[in-house]
């Protein structure tokens, strides 16, 4: 098992028109080979943005007619590269939601592990926008880890981002690298994002990849934040694919950097068990109630 390779993030704007996006997303993969890319990895979303619900529900495909999931799996055989599809709209058979899920497909186009979005996105911001993804996809329930050629890789969608217990048990299960293809909002990206991003990788000494969508959407209007991004353990920025433009980043990955930062903080081998919390209340406030 080698440790060193490069990694290719693909940054996309899809729009609601999923020939346009397939057509592009393979492209960018044969550039990012031509670049030196040995594992390819593309965001949340890569099939299509809906320009509503009923949009989004009506193209979604199964996993045996979704054309996104045939060209990564083609673009793999192709390029000769691992490729991590970031997520598409899966329809299951009998389910009246969706699924929201990310697809690790080998070198030869094989299907090595997939995983649904655990956590949803059911927000309203400061500034109008707001979003429900629990009345269209139906979430995830298991975490999920799958080995690759260099090391083990943790499967991530981008909201799962704030909830950093599970971060932490896929370190504590083996996890050298992450992933977490994104569709992040422009004021949540200008706000979190680069923080996030970089906490996750200081927290669990894990190289962290982040491919992500940006600019206006096609379609829907919808606007994203861009910036894929390359993390090491120590939380230097490898690569940043800005917030400008689709496109695609490579960056050198040498996985020595997590036994060497692990080493510096070992952090993941001090948990310690200790009781929920206590709320203590001042006599005043006991008087009061």
């Amino acid at each position: 098992m080698s440790s060193t390779f490069k990694a290719g993030l693909i940054q996309t704007n899809v729009s609601n028109d999923m020939a346009e996006n397939v057509a592009f997303v393979r492209e960018q993969a044969r550039l990012a080979r031509e670049a030196g890319a040995d594992f390819i990895m593309t965001p949340e979303n890569t099939g299509l943005i809906g320009a509503n619900r009923n949009e989004t529900l009506a193209k979604a495909e199964t996993e045996e007619s979704h054309a996104m999931l045939a060209t990564a799996r083609a673009a793999a055989r192709e390029t000769g590269t691992w490729f991590l599809l970031g997520s598409i709209h899966v329809r299951q058979p009998g389910e009246e939601q969706i699924r929201n899920r990310s697809y690790l497909i080998d070198a030869t186009g094989t299907v090595v592990a997939s995983y649904d979005k655990i956590h949803m996105f059911d927000v309203k911001l400061a500034g109008g926008e707001s979003y429900r993804e629990s009345s269209t996809f139906k979430p995830g329930e298991r975490s999920v880890l799958a080995e690759t050629p260099w090391g083990t890789l943790g499967m991530t969608i981008c909201y799962d981002l704030r909830f950093p217990y599970l971060y932490r048990d896929l370190a504590h299960a083996g996890a050298t690298m992450i992933a977490i293809p994104s569709s992040f909002t422009v004021p949540t990206g200008q706000a979190h994002w680069h923080t996030l991003i970089r906490a996750r990788a200081v927290e669990t000494g894990c190289f962290v990849f982040a491919p992500a969508q940006v600019g206006t959407h096609k379609g829907s209007n919808r606007k994203t934040y861009g910036h894929s991004i390359v993390v090491a353990p120590w939380g230097e920025v490898l690569a940043d694919a800005g917030g400008e433009k689709a496109g695609f980043i490579v960056a050198d990955i040498d996985l020595a950097k997590v036994a060497e930062a692990r080493s510096m903080v070992p952090s993941l081998t001090h948990d310690r068990e200790y009781a929920a919390p206590v709320l203590y209340k001042s006599e005043a406030a006991k008087a009061a109630e």
